[in-house]
């Protein structure tokens, strides 16, 4: 990331380096003509190519051909967790998903944000962790620095700006906690 006081973003100057941005030009053209119209089930195809560009993915992991990454370098997905259809992954920080955490279709994870009190508006990175088996159900927006609570639900069209509590279920705009999940015990 640069440094917006000598880029000058706000007047058309570049956030990130040049090699940033080619590799993420890259990405791109990869992505949308080797994977974005690809079947459901072809999972460990798409989790291939974005291995080769950096990320560090479970084999088992889920990512839809319409999930959007913006840079592969930047993600971390453990077993069984899944990027489903639509997800916008604005990991310009890091992004992280434990085992089977759950992010539901057309949601956008955004690691980055600017500072409001720079003149410049500094673009700051920070990373999301969404912990073991949680659940951000569809067209949430979660935004930067926030960690999700290992068996936390962030129900439909939240907009989370605060870490959650274990097993905390989290409503609204913005999000707020309305209970926590009482977990039945299962019988094999």
């Amino acid at each position: 990331m640069l440094d917006a006081s000598k880029s000058k973003p706000a007047e058309g100057g570049a956030s990130f380096s040049l090699r940033n941005r080619l590799l993420r030009v890259l990405w791109n053209f990869v992505w949308a003509v080797f994977a974005s119209w690809t079947p459901p089930p072809l999972h460990r195809y798409r989790v291939a190519l974005l291995r080769l560009f950096g990320a560090d993915v479970d084999w088992s992991a889920h990512v839809y051909g319409s999930a959007r990454v913006w840079l592969p370098a930047n993600l971390q997905m453990g077993p069984h967790s899944c990027l489903g259809p639509q997800v916008n992954c604005y990991c310009m920080g890091p992004i992280r998903l434990a085992a089977g955490a759950i992010v539901s279709q057309e949601t956008t994870l955004c690691a980055g944000t600017h500072d409001p009190n720079d003149p410049d508006f500094q673009l700051i990175a920070k990373p999301i962790v969404i912990g073991e088996k949680a659940w951000v159900a569809a067209e949430v927006f979660v935004g930067p620095g926030v960690t999700i609570a290992e068996r936390s639900v962030v129900g439909a069209r939240c907009v989370l700006f605060k870490n959650t509590e274990p097993d905390g279920i989290y409503v609204g705009n913005p999000a707020k906690l309305v209970g926590h999940r009482k977990l039945r015990e299962t019988t094999s």
